[in-house]
Order: C-alpha cells, then structure tokens, then sequence
C-alpha cells in the first residue's frame, strides 16, 4: 500500500479493525466519526480512490457494502501460441485467445503477451511442456536471460537462455540432454523476455 495517502491508510486500517471486530463492514457515517471526518463526501472521495487503487470494492445503494480486496489487480494478455523449448518451432499470432493474470504474478505493462511451451529444454529452468510463459516484448537482452529468440533463416522461434559469446550467441537450453544452439547475431531476433511462468498442475 506504499502509493495510498496517510489518510487513505487510515480510512483502510479503520474499515479492516471495524470488520475484525463487528464482523461487517462500517457505514460510511461510521467511518466519518470514527476518523472525525468533515463530511460523508469526503470518505466517499477517499473509498472511491482505495477502489481505483483495488483494495476495496463496492456494492451500490447498500449500506455496509464495502469489501476489502487484497490489492490484486486482474488483465488479460494475448496467448499468442506455441513456443518450442526444445527445437525451434513457429508460432502464430493469429489464436485470438488471451489469458488472466493477476498483478501478484507480473506487473501490468505494455507489451506483454503469452505462449505455451512444447518441449523439454527447459525443464531446470522449471519450464515444463504445457507451462505458460509470459514475455515482455523486447529487442535486447542480457547476458544469462531467458527469452524467445526468432531464426532468420526458417523463420522458427525458440525459448532458450541468451549468451552473447563473441561472433556467435549461444542460445543455451535448461536440460544437459539438448544441446545449444549457436548462431551469428545477424541471423537471429529477440522477439521478447520471459517475465513469469504458469505453470500447468498435474
């Protein structure tokens, strides 16, 4: 809760002890007197923000209609297909599915989209086939840092660790029984960042 007011804190604290103690949520007059507020109007103004902010939801017209949220905020991203942890396959943009995260698995930003794994390549990485990774779409990235990387030549993409070794770029599996892949930085493209994995329950 670091980017809430003192006096959005507070009116929070107030509404969680209230519920603790009562078990239901207060009024707004409640609030009012309980914080020595001015007018109802200005704990509206507050409630309204700590709502926007998604610790808190409202029912209308009720009166002990606040709920308090646990500050998660859900989005939705394109799925955009499959990528190969193993050998490079393609993937397709054209899917139309999305999928929901939350803000407690990644940050919401522009330029995330989502692809499920096929293959094993990554699996000490804790990738397994069927996992979901989330990528940030990016040009570059650092040494040791996992992302899909498009081959120029057959124009497949692959999930490996990226490590820039002089002329070439190792493009480096999680799995000591597939070998890396090297290529010159001129037949390759970053395509994106993994940001987090979904991974699928058995």
């Amino acid at each position: 809760m670091g980017n809430l007011t003192e006096r959005q804190r507070e009116i929070y604290r107030f509404i969680k002890d209230f519920g603790d103690s009562k078990g239901y949520p207060p009024t707004h007059e409640e609030i009012r007197q309980g914080l020595n507020m001015s007018t109802k109007s200005l704990v509206n103004h507050h409630l309204k923000a700590l709502e926007q902010k998604g610790l808190i939801r409202r029912e209308p017209d009720t009166a002990r209609g606040i709920k308090l949220l646990d500050g998660v905020r859900r989005f939705r991203v394109p799925l955009l297909g499959h990528i190969a942890a193993g050998e490079p396959i393609s993937f397709s943009d054209e899917t139309g599915e999305e999928i929901e995260l939350t803000s407690d698995i990644v940050r919401e930003q522009e330029g995330l989209y989502a692809l499920r794994v096929k293959g094993d390549s990554m699996i000490d990485a804790l990738i397994n086939d069927g996992d979901i990774v989330v990528m940030r779409h990016q040009k570059v990235a650092e040494r040791g840092e996992m992302v899909a990387v498009r081959l120029k030549d057959t124009n497949e993409t692959t999930l490996k660790k990226f490590y820039p070794e002089g002329k070439r770029v190792r493009l480096q599996p999680a799995n000591p029984r597939v070998k890396p892949i090297y290529v010159h930085p001129n037949r390759m493209e970053i395509q994106g960042k993994v940001v987090a994995v979904i991974r699928q329950m058995e």
